[in-house]
């Protein structure tokens, strides 16, 4: 059993329930279904030195706490690539950032399982999930999903504990596994919380162009700034080695997982930064992907050294609206919204394929920060019967793949000795932002 200290960490996974109390057997679910059913079934911990532990939840609170009903989510078959070891993955990141050698590797192309972007019944599903991993089960806010969601445990609510967060789900007969992450709690949009701190350090480092540097007065989150609007590109890559970067614990977390379900297909989900760092476990791992409204992500898989396919990622799916300056990229520079909250959200191009919402031209939503929460897409996007008048009969917008996509054109990447430089002389610039469209 787990000490009360990392119950308080745990998170919630999908607890079986037994058939023998509730119902009788029932056909297990084929992977070629087009429905898949999803309920609760263990704890898992991360603790604030990033170890991962496990605990089953017993058949007696089971039975007192959860009742028979499931959720189905609609699936799609997709084709996927993805590494053939993690080994040979490390390697060539390893060589990418060490010897600056693009290491081809052999991908293993399939067709898997995956979550069906084009209904709109997935993408509020999986919303909803994202959202309750803010929340304490019963806080004002939460979403109940159906009867098997209305209990769950809390994890890493206590005041000291400050790192990852997220829920787990499993199909009955374990073949397909949800995991989705929390993303960013900003005490300026009415959260907050103890993983604000960590939260915005992730946000910085991942998807600003220069550790943060948006002035003078910033203090930047790595020491690769130089002068004027040059950057060391070799310093960068070495900051996304921190301990207290969530990719990483994403990846022990992941390993975690198939080794606890080494046959599952593995579905990955979030909000925000959390979307983003479910993009990059994709990627990593050949998992489909759904973000909501996240960051630009594809600078940070640059800056990972993350191997990419001959082909696009069609199993990384981003679902964002044109009313986000966060999704959209455009909340940067000193005077915006992220910038005033002390965020650096630069980046704005994003890996795989992006379902974009036009709420500016179809709702006649103007551009705010206020519009990025997944509460708003929920309630607003994914509950509204609405599409794009040009696309009339889809339950959702086309996919599409942001092509010419160009972010932080006003930096300089190079070879930039520290010793040759005063980093903190030069103010040139002020107010210019990080990146844009060119």
């Amino acid at each position: 059993m787990l000490p009360v200290a990392l119950i308080s960490l745990a998170y919630s996974s999908l607890i079986w329930i037994s058939q023998k109390i509730f119902d009788p057997p029932t056909p297990a679910i084929q992977a070629s279904s087009t429905t898949l059913v999803f309920e609760l079934r263990q704890q898992h911990a991360v603790t604030s030195e990033g170890a991962i532990l496990f605990n089953d939840v017993s058949r007696t609170q089971q039975a007192l706490n959860f009742g028979q009903e499931t959720h189905a989510i609609p699936t799609r078959r997709v084709q996927r690539a993805r590494p053939l070891s993690p080994e040979v993955f490390q390697q060539a990141r390893a060589r990418s950032r060490l010897f600056k050698e693009n290491v081809a590797i052999d991908w293993e192309e399939d067709e898997i399982v995956a979550p069906d972007a084009e209904k709109r019944e997935t993408l509020l599903a999986l919303a909803k999930m994202t959202n309750n991993a803010y929340l304490e089960p019963g806080e004002a806010g939460w979403y109940e999903l159906e009867k098997q969601w209305n209990v769950s445990y809390p994890f890493g609510w206590e005041p000291d504990e400050d790192g990852f967060r997220g829920h787990v789900f499993a199909t009955r007969d374990n073949s397909t596994v949800i995991l989705a992450i929390k993303g960013t709690s900003m005490g300026f949009l009415g959260g907050g919380g103890p993983t604000t701190s960590k939260d915005k350090f992730n946000d910085n480092l991942l998807f600003s162009c220069c550790c943060a540097r948006i002035d003078w007065t910033w203090t930047t989150v790595c020491d690769c700034y130089r002068s004027g609007w040059q950057c060391d590109q070799d310093c960068l890559e070495r900051s996304m080695m921190d301990e207290s970067l969530f990719y990483g614990i994403g990846t022990n977390l992941y390993n975690n997982i198939t080794y606890m379900y080494p046959e599952s297909n593995i579905w990955i989900t979030g909000h925000s930064l959390g979307g983003a760092l479910a993009s990059l476990l994709g990627v990593s791992f050949g998992a489909p992907a759904i973000a909501f409204e996240s960051p630009g992500d594809k600078l940070a898989s640059t800056r990972l050294h993350l191997p990419q396919p001959p082909a696009t990622h069609e199993h990384i799916t981003h679902v964002y609206h044109t009313a986000d300056p966060i999704a959209m990229g455009t909340c940067n520079g000193i005077l915006s919204s992220c910038a005033l909250a002390g965020y650096a959200l630069e980046s704005r191009c994003h890996l795989g394929r992006s379902i974009v919402y036009d709420t500016v031209s179809n709702l006649s939503w103007s551009v705010d920060i206020r519009k990025h929460g997944i509460v708003s897409v929920i309630d607003n996007i994914l509950n509204a019967s609405w599409a794009p008048s040009e696309e009339i009969g889809r339950e959702v917008p086309s996919a599409v793949i942001e092509e010419d996509c160009v972010e932080c054109f006003s930096w300089e990447f190079g070879d930039f000795p520290l010793a040759l430089n005063n980093h903190n002389t030069s103010s040139s610039g002020l107010g210019r932002g990080g990146c844009g469209s060119g």
